[in-house]
């Protein structure tokens, strides 16, 4: 994958203009997992700053996240404002809107993002059903680890406690070579 691929997907991309593909998303490079639905016990929101990087290179990109319980909704906008994207993930699946030509073709799926989003909120309950035999999800503390069937470190994702909820704050992929770097600026 490109620097520039690696960066919009994982910084909230969309793959077309709309569509309802089916949820999943790899865990690395040929595996293929379900998403949890994408109803949470308790609704929340976030405005978040992302960086991301890959190699040397740094991109930035605001997103809104919105949970409301029985879906989730994530915006992508420029640093300048700009409406990138839209995706809206429910019950009868995933729907994606592209909101400007600034973003380049030949993208990964959005579910790949929503993946990272979702590994990064939702509740282990909610995964363990999900992962392939031989793969682990564990919580340690404030770092969340996915590893694979022969215990190779695939995602690690770093939280702060903020009077006592764990936020996001990093996640490093191992297999695709990526960091985000999540700066929350409204709850």
């Amino acid at each position: 994958m490109t620097m520039r691929s690696l960066f919009v997907l994982h910084i909230f991309l969309l793959g077309g203009c709309s569509s309802q593909p089916s949820p999943t998303a790899y865990l690395d490079k040929g595996t293929v997992m379900a998403l949890p639905a994408p109803v949470l016990a308790t609704p929340f929101s976030r405005q978040q700053l992302l960086t991301a990087t890959v190699g040397e290179s740094a991109h930035q990109l605001m997103t809104v996240l919105e949970a409301d319980g029985s879906q989730l909704t994530l915006v992508g906008l420029t640093p300048t404002g700009i409406r990138l994207f839209r995706v809206r993930y429910d019950q009868q699946g995933i729907a994606t809107q592209q909101l400007s030509p600034l973003l380049a073709t030949g993208m990964p799926p959005v579910t790949q993002v929503l993946a990272d989003v979702m590994l990064c909120y939702w509740p282990l309950a909610s995964w363990q059903p999900q992962l392939p035999p031989g793969w682990t999800l564990r919580d340690q503390g404030l770092t969340r680890r996915l590893r694979s069937p022969d215990g190779a470190l695939v995602t690690e994702i770093g939280y702060l406690d903020k009077g006592g909820v764990r936020e996001p704050v990093s996640l490093q992929q191992h297999v695709f070579h990526y960091r985000l770097q999540l700066e929350t600026l409204s709850q």
